[in-house]
């Protein structure tokens, strides 16, 4: 029972720095924990993924780079229409996403369509 408590002691704590990290974003986005940390089967390996929904232009390069974020985090940068291209086509990613992830800010009010889109 130690290792489970310990681990979702873990797990728990990434889910609060990764909010305090969302929070801080100085742009309208929704952002979702994504990953072995949202999924609770995470290693010593894992990196922190968050998938960033937000009025993003330009290639997923520049987008990055546009974004500050602490060592050991992962960063999907989506707009609105990339999303829904992706839940047109019910893209396994997103699906994936969307039934194991952890909302940590959601400025486009992005739970309303997960809802609606995992049921």
């Amino acid at each position: 029972m130690e290792i489970i408590e310990r681990r979702m002691k873990e797990r728990n704590k990434i889910i609060n720095d990764a909010k305090q990290y969302a929070s801080t974003l100085k742009f309208r986005c929704s952002a979702i924990l994504i990953g072995s940390y949202s999924r609770g089967d995470f290693n010593l390996w894992s990196d922190v993924d968050i998938l960033i929904i937000g009025n993003f232009s330009g290639n997923p390069v520049e987008r990055i780079n546009g974004i500050d974020f602490p060592p050991g985090y992962e960063i999907i940068p989506l707009n609105m229409e990339e999303l829904n291209e992706k839940l047109e086509k019910n893209d396994k990613f997103i699906k994936d996403s969307f039934r194991d992830g952890v909302i940590l800010r959601d400025d486009f009010n992005i739970e309303a369509i997960i809802n609606k889109y995992i049921q």
